[in-house]
């Protein structure tokens, strides 16, 4: 790779990278191609960039932005993950992977200002999801308007006693 070629990849990265909620950062070493393969299709699925990059260059990436803590992290077989929008995503979808296959772990990462170290990364992966979050946020306003139209219909029934 010439010095144009690796000047471009720093210029995509930190261009993908900015903006993004959480940066996880993960080992593969060991991981056969196809397990490779089912991971980033898992990935792709939830919208979730997974790339596997110099390590040098990534720091490069980075190293003026507030996600520059994560450089520690890189070294050996490393990948990041991240989504744009949802910060558990990467963390959660690379967790449950690593349950089944124990050649990837996740090493460390970056939310919101903050690096992360391998519990970190774990916790967050523990945290729900964005969808999950709506979910939950609708069930809270469906059941107030559900209660809301027991009591109405309460005090009718009662006036036709």
């Amino acid at each position: 790779m010439n010095r144009e070629q690796k000047t471009q990849v720093i210029a995509k990265l930190s261009e993908s990278l900015n903006g993004v909620p959480s940066v996880v950062v993960a080992n593969f070493a060991g991981l056969t191609v196809e397990d490779t393969e089912k991971l980033r299709s898992q990935l792709r699925k939830a919208g979730v960039h997974y790339e596997v990059i110099k390590n040098k260059l990534a720091v490069k990436a980075i190293s003026d932005t507030n996600k520059s803590g994560i450089s520690a992290y890189l070294k050996g077989n490393t990948a990041i993950a991240f989504h744009k929008d949802d910060p558990v995503a990467p963390a959660k979808i690379i967790r449950e992977f690593a349950e089944k296959n124990k050649k990837i772990k996740l090493i460390g990462g970056w939310m919101d200002g903050n690096v992360l170290d391998a519990k970190g990364v774990d916790h967050l992966a523990t945290l729900p999801g964005k969808n999950e979050l709506r979910a939950q946020l609708l069930s809270v306003f469906n059941g107030a308007s559900s209660a809301f139209v027991r009591l109405l219909q309460a005090k009718v029934d009662k006036a036709n006693e």
